[in-house]
């Protein structure tokens, strides 16, 4: 019977899967070195949990535009 991982022992091995990944190049690595959707999801407009809050111009004031 095979034992079970503890939380920390889980959470070690995925980093270092992570890390693995990130090390040798591939493709899910560079998403996860970029803090993007690693699992073929669209980030051009989505992807908000993943890559945080919304970022504006500047100081953070909303920009006006010419009517």
């Amino acid at each position: 019977m095979e034992q079970e991982l503890t939380e920390g022992e889980l959470m070690r091995k995925i980093s270092l899967d992570v890390k693995r990944l990130q090390d040798i190049g591939t493709w899910r690595g560079y998403r996860h070195r970029r803090k993007l959707p690693v699992r073929g999801q669209t980030s051009r407009r989505n992807a908000r949990t993943k890559r945080g809050k919304k970022k504006t111009g500047l100081s953070g004031r909303t920009t006006l535009t010419k009517t």
